[in-house]
């Protein structure tokens, strides 16, 4: 008997989803609505693995709502358009990132920044406007609201233009928002992995010096020989640190470990800004003096706006920033959350979705 997922809508669709709290992915028909006169629909081609895929899938934040169909960096190819659709034809190269709903009243949404609006609508495990369940991209179509869909310029490949539309305007907006833009300012940038490498490479096209901060020396020759850092240093080698404080702008907090925050605000100019974009689970301890003497900052970051996404990717494209990927087959997408567990991956997982979801299934 046919499922309700695969009923809901009129518009047969195909994925893989997580069942329950094992998080293990396995093949899933469902459905998706017919494209309505706003909508945008897309052959997905390829889709980015996200960490926060990899909580939603073990509903490691308590809100997994199951069967869950992750994915929120997807590219693909315009199939259908709406009948007022402006923006997009047929055969547009397109991405959708991790919303595909706002209230479109807010203030807010009034001012391009739909990822704050409190009724944001993620693009899977939320409730959509017609009360069904949202589906993101490991499957094989899409269909959403036009004004949540993202043009691919025609010089950035789709493989790696998916991973842009979280990883990349995780990082890009901060850099913009808090003044950490400007040429010549020197940023630090803590962990390297999806996001900390997206961070050093918007942070040298934007003509920064940046320092990689991590605890592993292993990966200080990748991170200034491949990625371009100016200087790393190594944050549990207490005399690598003292030589830098007092010496960063601004620092883009990419970890989402537990970790001491007072070593990072040691390492700011006065008036510097330590931006936080990774999400640890335990409360964060910061004594008020660390702050107080130097008048620092202790901020917080998350996605971009649609107006500021596409402004990222354009921006991502001029200049060549492109994420270092590793494209894999549908099928060997839970061994891939073993290895993103692990962190053995450099430095972002992109499902072929486009030439390995159906042979698969």
């Amino acid at each position: 008997m046919a499922s309700q997922a695969e009923t809901e809508h009129p518009n047969k669709a195909f994925g893989w989803a997580a069942q329950d709290t094992s998080g293990h992915l396995s093949p899933f028909n469902f459905s998706r609505r017919a494209t309505g006169e706003n909508d945008v629909a897309f052959k997905v081609l390829y889709c980015g693995i996200c960490h926060s895929d990899l909580h939603m899938l073990k509903n490691e934040w308590g809100v997994s709502i199951y069967p869950l169909v992750p994915g929120h960096e997807i590219a693909g190819v315009v199939t259908e358009v709406g009948k007022n659709v402006q923006k997009f034809k047929v055969g547009d190269r397109v991405g959708v990132g991790c919303m595909v709903g706002s209230c479109h009243s807010c203030q807010s949404c009034s001012e391009d920044l739909e990822n704050y609006c409190s009724k944001m609508i993620l693009t899977y495990n939320a409730k959509y406007v017609d009360g069904t369940i949202t589906y993101g991209g490991y499957s094989d179509s899409m269909v959403v609201d036009e004004q949540f869909v993202i043009r691919i310029p025609d010089n950035l490949p789709l493989d790696a233009a998916a991973p842009l539309l979280c990883a990349g305007i995780t990082v890009y907006s901060p850099l913009k928002y808090y003044g950490l833009d400007k040429p010549g300012l020197h940023i630090g940038v803590v962990g390297l992995g999806g996001l900390g490498h997206m961070a050093v490479k918007f942070g040298k096209a934007l003509g920064l010096k940046v320092t990689v901060i991590s605890t592993s020396p292993s990966k200080k020759k990748e991170a200034i020989e491949h990625m371009g850092a100016d200087s790393f240093v190594v944050s549990r080698e207490q005399d690598e640190m003292m030589a830098v404080m007092g010496t960063f702008d601004g620092i883009i907090d990419t970890v989402s470990a537990n970790h001491p925050l007072v070593p990072l605000i040691g390492l700011l100019k006065p008036h510097g800004k330590l931006v936080m974009v990774g999400a640890p689970e335990k409360p964060l301890e910061v004594p008020a003096f660390s702050l107080l003497m130097g008048r620092k900052l202790i901020g917080g970051s998350a996605i971009g706006g649609i107006k500021e996404t596409q402004e990222m990717v354009d921006f991502a494209a001029k200049h060549g920033v492109k994420p270092d990927i590793e494209v894999i087959g549908m099928d060997y997408v839970n061994t891939a959350m073993e290895r993103l567990l692990k962190a053995d991956v450099k430095y972002r997982f992109v499902i072929d979705i486009g030439n390995t979801l159906k042979a698969s299934s």
